[in-house]
């Protein structure tokens, strides 16, 4: 009886100081518990804020992924992966943790996997628009990668914004050198988007009665005016889900003896709070052509002297929307699938809201296999 007693002390102590440890590292040297953009890298390739990174083979037989241990194929497929990210959000959502790292997982199944890092931009690179990155800064990437790879084809997986970029390069570029495209949390018809959507269909007709009889448009702001810092960015997309920012304090406090919770949480929160500010011209350009407009719904969005027509995109495309997205709805990603002419053409649901999709614990599960599984039948 004695020694019970003893072992629940011992074991409450050991609680005890995990908890405190746990709790003054979290408090005090949270780099001691950040676990991202672990995985190594070579840059291959630059432009302006621009960086292209190629992650070389993991030179181990198995990884964890999860709880989970899966073995590191022994081949790799001919098509190269490029990762497209977002902008407010970094690229550190893609290499968030070491057993939840997207990079990892795909090179585990046999994928060469490249990069685009858009840099952090700051108030000097506000006249950056979608043109710079749709346009010029991704088509400048895909052609490091396809020099470094010595592929001529590519398959794309993009996020959130990362797919809009995507499919109007292809839109635009007639799918040249693009083998196949996945889009994950993508919003085509932003009039169907969950949150914003009945602000910007109210604001369609305003700003057609301004263009017919006034000479005033957006773009004529100083773009410097219109630049959105990213700790505002981070606000926002915490406010899509205020009760849960809340309670995933409380799991924090509950789990403070647990290191491996702790660390992750630390790690998620500060991808979420270090978020990169979207140049004033981007806004403008959004705010007009894609939010009020909704030109990508239409099919057709113009650049400049450029035009993108999605009905031109006839890669193999797949398209995974999350089931509780709150920021982008379901109909809002659907929406791709009744604009390009791909033949072979998919849209899949997956668990979880707009991050969680793509990077919360069900994403390897689910989204991660659903493209990978994929993107291996048609990347030899």
């Amino acid at each position: 009886m004695l020694n019970g007693i003893r072992r629940r002390l011992d074991s409450a102590r050991d609680g005890a100081r995990r908890t405190l440890t746990n709790g003054r590292d979290w408090l005090f040297n949270d780099s001691a518990l950040y676990q991202a953009d672990q995985t190594p890298y070579e840059v291959i390739h630059r432009l302006g804020l621009m960086a292209v990174r190629y992650y070389p083979p993991l030179g181990t037989a198995s990884i964890e992924v999860g709880a989970e241990t899966m073995p590191v194929a022994d081949h790799e497929h001919a098509t190269p992966i490029v990762l497209v990210p977002p902008l407010a959000a970094s690229t550190l959502i893609f290499d968030l943790l070491p057993q939840r790292s997207l990079v990892r997982y795909l090179r585990a199944r046999g994928f060469a996997v490249y990069l685009l890092d858009w840099g952090e931009p700051g108030r000097d690179d506000a006249y950056l628009g979608v043109r710079d990155y749709a346009l010029r800064l991704l088509p400048d990437g895909l052609t490091a990668v396809r020099q470094h790879s010595g592929s001529p084809d590519v398959s794309l997986v993009a996020y959130c914004m990362g797919g809009l970029f995507t499919l109007i390069h292809a839109g635009a570029d007639r799918n040249a050198g693009v083998r196949n495209i996945v889009t994950i949390a993508s919003p085509v018809d932003m009039h169907d988007a969950t949150i914003a959507a009945r602000v910007l269909r109210a604001l369609n007709g305003p700003a057609r009665l301004i263009r017919r009889h006034t000479p005033w448009r957006v773009h004529q702001i100083d773009p410097r005016l219109m630049h959105v810092p990213g700790w505002l960015n981070g606000l926002a997309f915490k406010l899509t889900n205020p009760v849960g920012s809340v309670t995933t304090y409380v799991d924090l406090l509950r789990r403070l003896g647990d290191r491996d919770f702790v660390a992750a949480h630390v790690t998620t929160s500060r991808w979420m709070g270090d978020m990169l500010d979207y140049p004033g011209t981007l806004v403008q350009d959004f705010l007009v052509k894609l939010w009020i407009d909704n030109a990508l719904a239409s099919g057709t969005v113009r650049l400049g002297e450029v035009e993108s027509d999605l009905a031109s995109i006839d890669s193999p495309l797949l398209a995974i929307a999350g089931e509780s997205d709150q920021l982008m709805g379901i109909a809002s990603v659907r929406r791709i699938m009744d604009l390009v002419t791909s033949p072979d053409r998919r849209f899949e649901l997956a668990p979880g809201g707009h991050a969680g999709v793509f990077a919360g614990r069900d994403a390897p599960a689910h989204t991660w296999r659903i493209a990978a599984d994929w993107l291996a039948e048609r990347s030899d």
